[in-house]
């Protein structure tokens, strides 16, 4: 989008068409904000933070589960021209200090349940440390003054979103007020999404799929957001069964807890309209239990780099062509490329490239990240290998990177690696995604030990818990006497993938 191009506030917009409507509803405190409290609770944080001292395009950080405060801090954001960074609050101290030593934050907000997290982070952050109690505080001391604006340029960074990237050291995906009206559009048009809609908002803050899966296009329409602090199978099944809810999005992992629940056979779930998945393959029999109680989940395809919605099944072709991501949405242009760039014949496979403006300008600080992902063109370059059937369907065959996705987190390889091999008991390590009934994805890895060490798969996976995120820690460890190598010395996985299909431990 033009750098000239304006877009009208959203939270001021919304409140002024429908200010008594329901913005957010937090189910388990039962609290409920208008779109009219969201609006002025924005524009206070905005003229709050403007006073402690932070600049258009200062960086300012929060911790914390699911609320309707995350959005009021969001919004206000956008008012001010701050820069959000959510951090992942599964992440340990030694992951997050790096992500905040980047950004630059000069203020980190916090919940109750990440407090010790929080001011851990502070510790090794010159960020000045606010409570969501404190927030409250900046609140009732903020004027009434009328908003600083009432449009956004298009292409002002809103928000950031850290991705670990293969070498372990995070990379921050730009988010645009821009990408956000796009990838309303991408998810209006095949949801038919209205203001009517509720949806449920419990997938993690610091993904994309938190913020735009379903709850700003869900904001921006005028309907509902029925807030949970984080995936629970009971509450959700609750808000499912008590009809609360229209519209609902969740990766494979969450489709699969429902599936595994003992009431899923004796369950309601007719009253969502539509159902929608991403983040990760969909088993097939997942689909094909869903569909047996006349459930049409809608797989579809996105990265955090492209707002994120590129493709979305529509419903009336779910059962037809079952592992399809469905077609490119309506601003998204797609194409798929050979090896040497060049457009793939009818049905051929090759790399997904993307262009539109739901796409990202880049990595926020590193040029080279830029350069290497978007093309001169405009084409984000998406790692993906897939094809397109006769019918205009698209499919995802591979990945052309090692990354993998475990219960809708990406995991890279790199990272994993690095923190085994920092045991004194092991040489080297490989990790690999493998398949998992539960999760869709997990790690394996195999280890070397150093000589005349031996290595006790339980002790290292307990290393390793301590200084990773859960869903980073490899389910199964296989110790190996050596490994598959290229000529060069390169371990060679598809080799070591070929070795591992039975876990070891």
């Amino acid at each position: 989008m033009a750098h000239d191009c304006l877009i009208p506030e959203f939270a001021r917009s919304r409140a002024a068409l429908t200010p008594d409507a329901i913005a957010f509803h937090e189910a388990e405190s039962d609290r409920a904000l208008s779109f009219r409290n969201v609006n002025e609770r924005a524009d206070r944080f905005a003229q709050a933070v403007t006073r402690l001292g932070v600049e258009r395009g200062g960086r300012i950080a929060i911790l914390c589960h699911n609320c309707a405060t995350f959005f009021e801090i969001f919004l206000g954001c956008a008012k001010a021209g701050v820069i959000l960074v959510p951090l992942n609050w599964r992440q340990t101290p030694a992951e997050l200090t790096p992500v905040m030593a980047d950004c630059a934050a000069t203020l980190l907000l916090h919940d109750d349940a990440n407090a010790e997290l929080a001011r851990a982070l502070a510790r090794s952050s010159k960020a000045r440390l606010l409570s969501f109690a404190d927030y409250e505080t900046m609140l009732t001391q903020a004027s009434d003054a009328p908003p600083m604006e009432t449009a956004w340029p298009a292409d002002r960074i809103w928000y950031l979103l850290y991705t670990s990237g293969t070498t372990g050291k995070p990379k921050a995906v730009i988010q645009t007020v821009g990408m956000v009206l796009a990838n309303y559009v991408n998810i209006q048009q095949p949801t038919m999404l209205t203001a009517a809609d509720r949806t449920a908002n419990f997938l993690p803050l610091f993904h994309t799929a938190g913020i735009n899966l379903l709850a700003m296009p869900v904001f921006i329409a005028g309907g509902t957001n029925y807030i949970l602090p984080k995936f629970d199978i009971e509450p959700a099944l609750k808000l499912i069964a008590a009809g609360d809810i229209s519209m609902f999005f969740g990766v494979p992992a969450i489709y699969q807890a429902i599936s595994l629940h003992p009431r899923f056979e004796e369950i309601d779930l007719s009253r969502v309209r539509h159902w929608g998945c991403g983040g990760a393959p969909l088993p097939d029999n997942l689909i094909r239990a869903f569909l047996r109680k006349g459930v049409r989940i809608c797989h579809g395809m996105g990265m955090t780099e492209t707002g994120p919605t590129v493709f979305l099944m529509d419903p009336d072709h779910v059962a037809e062509k079952i592992g399809s991501v469905g077609k490119p949405q309506v601003l998204v242009e797609v194409r798929i490329v050979d090896a040497d760039g060049k457009d793939a014949p009818p049905g051929g496979r090759g790399e997904l490239l993307f262009r539109g403006p739901a796409i990202t300008p880049g990595y926020y600080n590193n040029e080279q990240a830029t350069r290497s992902t978007i093309d001169a063109d405009g084409w984000l370059h998406s790692g993906d290998v897939g094809l397109r059937d006769a019918d205009g369907y698209y499919y995802i065959v591979d990945r052309i990177k090692d990354m993998y996705i475990s219960g809708g987190e990406n995991v890279y390889p790199a990272e994993v690696e690095a923190v085994l091999m920092s045991c004194p008991d092991v040489l080297e390590a490989a990790v690999i995604g493998v398949a998992d009934a539960k999760w869709g994805e997990v790690g394996h890895a195999a280890v070397l030990p150093r000589p005349g060490k031996q290595i006790a798969t339980e002790a290292l996976r307990a290393y390793a818990r301590e200084r990773l995120a859960a869903y980073k820690v490899p389910k199964h460890i296989t110790v190996v006497d050596e490994f598959p190598r290229t000529a060069a010395g390169k371990i060679q996985k598809h080799v070591l993938k070929s070795r591992l299909r039975e876990p070891s431990s």
